[in-house]
């Protein structure tokens, strides 16, 4: 075999190890690091809401939010949306609020969303139960919203 041949292998190879890669982990719903609880006596205060001071402040829902960020030419986001509004619909006091990463940067640094579809799991305070780059599957969600 020339070397030509070796490296078309491995790069075959590794294209397909990334693939499976990213079949494996695309869309997994991941939990948030807990927040360090308080020590007694203690005067920390709990975590601040997430959106707070952004125009979706005031869009938390009851129990859950979903936050989806999206953009105009992503196709995943479409079915995102789709996976997510099946689920709001099933359980009462969950929001769905889909959030134009392109508009609203500032907040897309400060969450640290790297692609989209990128889906945060808010508790009613705003705090971030979980996080799903991708595609998520709706028992993954179901099961982040207990």
């Amino acid at each position: 075999m020339t070397i030509g041949a070796w490296v078309l292998l491995a790069s075959v190879l590794l294209a397909a190890a990334y693939g499976g890669w990213r079949v494996l982990t695309d869309g997994r719903v991941r939990r948030a690091a807990p927040v360090a609880a308080s020590v007694p006596g203690d005067e920390a205060q709990a975590a601040p809401s997430l959106l707070a001071g952004t125009a979706y402040a005031d869009s938390l829902g009851d129990h859950r939010t979903l936050l989806q960020f999206s953009s105009a030419f992503c196709a995943p986001c479409r079915a995102t949306r789709q996976v997510l509004a099946r689920v709001t619909e099933a359980h009462p006091g969950v929001v769905h609020l889909d959030v134009d990463a392109e508009q609203h940067l500032d907040l897309v640094r400060r969450l640290g969303i790297m692609r989209t579809p990128t889906t945060l799991v808010l508790d009613g305070d705003g705090r971030e139960v979980a996080r799903a780059a991708g595609v998520p599957r709706a028992d993954q969600v179901v099961a982040a919203l207990a």
